[in-house]
């Protein structure tokens, strides 16, 4: 009976510990997290006033260094900000510690052909930039990007709090930290939403893709959670998005789909694109004896590089062999990682294992200069990424005059490439065999149809022009600068 009252007795205490417990901690979290909140917002708000800069920008952009369309709008839209507001310092928040300012601004002009003047330029090294990376997260990925972001978002904050703060690379969950933390006013330009309804579609439908594995599409059950966890990263990036106070999107594509999610207001104002000099690299009017087919493309994994050589391979098989000995695939693009440095080496296989090496050549991380010579050579342009958010490298094909066959979906379908007779600006396709279709009938078409659809393209490329663009960005963030 003692032994049986003993242990009611202890029971009961554990009971009322750990009621204690949960209360205490309940206290705790109601007490610390909003005097931890409004601490952290003072000293934030002293930390920008001890600075005391006249107007201070901040850009948040984690990968400045990897020259590819995304840094194209960040150094073009820095470069109008800089004319407009000379009065302002503008930080640039990037991940690439190995690289110094002038080695930066040196590749900036070398592979983008855009000039900064870094003398109101200063740029804050962030050294957690490996946590929005997807390598670092094999399961649940988008999530463990979205909650690295805003740590690397915060370690920015914590070395300057700006009076302005712009995101642009698509991190939209560190915009609640500038806005509520550190009392910023706030923009972004996004170039893709992270869910999309294309994205949920494809998971509903259990397509197998990069971003949908195949264990998950064979299975019903997972196929339903993913959806859920889908749809609750989609309800939060809607309240992230809340905290924009100028939103800027790049294209109808992520308009449309933004528009789903956000209930900002949103400007749509195109990439900026090199039109003007490109208009003017001259090609023979005649089909040259040796196609060089231009592939232009950061080689990151939703770009498809492997569809490219698939069809390529496709090409080989409908078109006479003294044809395909002249024809050439020529991949241009950047690397931003030792992950992409090995994308090149599996597409290097597969061009050996499809015994197209031969006629297939690599040119990575080439500078501008180089790229202008690859324009003049080639005579059609490839794209094939799924939903291309805009398709800059499309736009530059087209105004150097490079005949562009491009993936039907996203930016190049809803803004770039008209495909109606008559007005017809370049081609479009979905799967391998389309893609080679297509490429056999401009390699034999006649000069006359070839030279009509290169000027119309040319044409219709000033509508993307970098003027054009600085204008319409300016014109957008202006409510923020007020």
């Amino acid at each position: 009976m003692d032994s049986i009252m003993s242990f009611l007795f202890s029971l009961a205490v554990a009971i009322k510990l750990a009621f204690a417990s949960v209360l205490f901690l309940i206290l705790a979290a109601t007490l610390l997290l909003p005097l931890t909140y409004y601490y952290l917002k003072h000293s934030f708000k002293l930390e920008r006033q001890k600075r005391g800069d006249q107007l201070s920008v901040g850009i948040f952009h984690p990968y400045a260094n990897a020259g590819g369309g995304g840094e194209k709008v960040l150094w073009v839209a820095l470069r109008a900000m800089l004319e407009k507001y000379p009065h302002a310092t503008f930080y640039i928040y990037t991940g690439d510690i190995e690289f110094s300012p002038i080695e930066i601004k040196r590749k900036v002009k070398n592979s983008l052909n855009v000039e900064i003047n870094l003398d109101k330029v200063k740029f804050i090294y962030l050294t957690r930039r490996k946590w929005v990376e997807a390598d670092m997260y094999p399961i649940f990925t988008l999530l463990g990007q979205v909650l690295g972001s805003m740590w690397l978002g915060f370690e920015a904050l914590c070395a300057i709090n700006p009076d302005i703060f712009i995101e642009t690379t698509g991190f939209s969950f560190t915009l609640p930290l500038f806005k509520f933390l550190g009392g910023c006013k706030t923009g972004c330009y996004v170039h893709y939403p992270i869910i999309t309804k294309e994205m949920l579609r494809r998971v509903q439908n259990r397509r197998n893709i990069y971003n949908n594995s195949n264990f998950i599409s064979k299975s019903s059950t997972l196929t339903y959670s993913k959806l859920i966890y889908y749809h609750f990263l989609a309800w939060m990036y809607s309240l992230a998005g809340q905290c924009s106070d100028a939103t800027i999107v790049n294209s109808t594509f992520t308009l449309e789909n933004l528009q789903i999610l956000w209930t900002t207001p949103m400007s749509l104002v195109y990439p900026p694109c090199e039109v003007d000099h490109l208009k003017k690299i001259t090609h023979d009017s005649n089909r040259p004896s040796e196609i060089r087919i231009l592939s232009l493309a950061q080689f990151r994994p939703e770009k498809d590089h492997p569809l490219q050589l698939q069809a390529f391979y496709e090409l080989r098989e409908i078109i006479p062999e003294h044809v395909f000995e002249n024809v050439t695939l020529v991949l241009c693009g950047s690397c931003r990682n030792q992950g992409d440095s090995e994308r090149v080496k599996d597409l290097q296989d597969l061009s050996k294992h499809l015994s197209l090496e031969n006629n297939v050549e690599f040119k990575v991380n080439i500078s501008y200069n180089d790229l202008l010579e690859e324009f003049s050579k080639a005579y059609i342009g490839i794209h094939t990424m799924l939903d291309e958010h805009f398709g800059i490298s499309v736009v530059e094909q087209m105004a150097a005059g490079l005949i562009m066959v491009a993936h039907k979906s996203g930016g190049p379908l809803l803004d770039i490439i008209e495909t109606s007779e008559g007005s017809r600006l370049g081609f479009l396709a979905n799967t391998a065999e389309e893609f080679a279709i297509l490429l056999k009938w401009i390699i034999q078409a006649r000069s006359q149809e070839i030279n009509e659809i290169r000027e119309r393209a040319r044409a219709s490329c000033d509508r993307f022009s970098c003027k054009k663009f600085e204008d319409d960005f300016l014109r957008a963030i202006e409510p923020i600068f007020k």
